[in-house]
């Protein structure tokens, strides 16, 4: 007896082309789920620890902007996904974070980190893993020279240039003698490095330096010795809470000579935790702290102004800090876009590379830090136009004179 019936041709041919119908439509809904999946970006800011005046603000510009992507409809079909850690404020936590985005999100490129120190300790995994990674820290070593940093982009003007616009102004305020302190990290050691030569190519001397922890509570010692030596000014070098601890103590010690800072302090946690020795304070930062001042004809105005209102709406006063994380996600969005345009994003090696080559080839981008105009020789893209410098007047920003 059989058990089984024997499917005539006609059957045999209807039954084929269902069968392959089905496979078809599996296969259809397949690979529709699969052009699905999400190109990653990492983002690392330190949203906790002594950096997080700047990691905060950075992680919600970053949050702000998942909501733009998302309107946008992604790339070529595909969503993008900024996937956030908090590197904590240390070396050790940002590396272990870098480590989880690109092997085990595999992350097409890494946008990390707030802190130089954090920048510069996770430079070489990065250039090993050969992944495109585009900074929001100063240091200018973070991207120079450029053949060790074959992989590694940054969006804040350097210290490098910071120095150099500072310079400039204490030259054009005639002064010939100042005393400097920095925070003992990367960010305050490479500044240091930075303003020294161009100091003393401008014909300035440092009278005295002094050096503070990140945590410090008290740096009236340190000051102490400003105070005694024959300095026209005070330099600082440094982020809140450590850079306000300074400001404070300053003002409490009767320092009588002007007090400059770094663009390290283009926050409002600066001044409030300063409070009213904050007034006075002189930095170099970039435009967007007083946006609206700036003439119509000001190629970046209408990206200032928007991105101040859409953050202040959200999330309160507007910092720099904000701005570069701003930067950061639009400089690394960019160059996915281009690339995804002639390379398949599974291939991820491959793609990576091709971000890398288009973050390269940045020119005239229209930023919050600056107009960026990346190169084989710049991976950071900016110049002197990029900063102004300010004065504090009654706990507000205004243009220095």
């Amino acid at each position: 007896m059989k058990t089984g019936r024997i499917i005539g041709h006609h059957g045999l041919r209807r039954c084929c082309a269902m069968t392959g119908l089905w496979l078809a439509l599996g296969l259809g809904i397949a690979v529709a789920a699969f052009a699905q999946q999400p190109i990653k970006l990492g983002f690392i800011p330190d949203i906790t620890g002594p950096a997080s005046s700047l990691g905060i603000p950075e992680r919600d510009t970053a949050l702000m902007l998942q909501a733009e992507i998302d309107a946008k409809g992604g790339i070529r079909g595909r969503p993008v996904k900024l996937v956030i850690y908090d590197g904590e404020s240390t070396e050790t936590k940002t590396l272990l974070a870098a480590k989880k985005a690109i092997e085990e999100e595999r992350v097409a490129a890494l946008i990390c980190c707030s802190q130089s120190g954090t920048s510069l300790a996770i430079k070489n995994a990065v250039q090993t893993a050969k992944v495109p990674m585009v900074s929001m820290a100063a240091s200018v070593k973070i991207v120079e020279p450029v053949k060790d940093s074959f992989w590694v982009f940054k969006t804040p003007q350097s210290d490098h240039l910071i120095a150099e616009v500072l310079v400039d102004y204490l030259v054009s305020k005639k002064v010939t003698r100042v005393a400097w302190m920095n925070v003992d990290n990367a960010f305050g050691d490479s500044g240091r490095l930075e303003f020294d030569w161009l100091a003393k190519r401008a014909g300035i001397a440092i009278v005295a330096n002094e050096r503070f922890g990140d945590k410090d509570v008290d740096m009236t010692t340190q000051l102490a010795k400003v105070k005694g030596s024959d300095a026209q000014a005070l330099v600082v070098w440094a982020i809140p809470p450590a850079a306000s601890v300074v400001t404070k103590n300053a003002s409490e010690l009767g320092l009588q000579i002007p007090l400059f800072h770094s663009h390290g302090v283009a926050n409002k946690r600066f001044i409030e935790l300063a409070g009213p020795g904050a007034n006075g304070v002189r930095f170099p930062a970039g435009k967007l702290l007083t946006a609206e001042s700036l003439p119509d004809s000001d190629k970046q105005k209408k990206t200032l102004v928007a991105y101040a209102k859409a953050f202040e709406a959200k999330y309160g006063p507007r910092n720099t800090f904000g701005g570069h994380g701003w930067d950061a996600v639009w400089l690394a969005y960019r160059a996915t876009e281009a690339a995804a345009a002639r390379t398949n994003p599974d291939d991820l090696a491959a793609f990576r590379v091709a971000i890398r080559d288009e973050l390269e080839k940045i020119k005239e981008f229209v930023g919050i830090s600056g107009i960026f105009n990346m190169s084989v020789r710049d991976h950071n893209g900016l110049d002197k136009r990029a900063v102004t410098m300010y004065e504090i007047v009654n706990g507000q920003w205004q243009l220095a004179k």
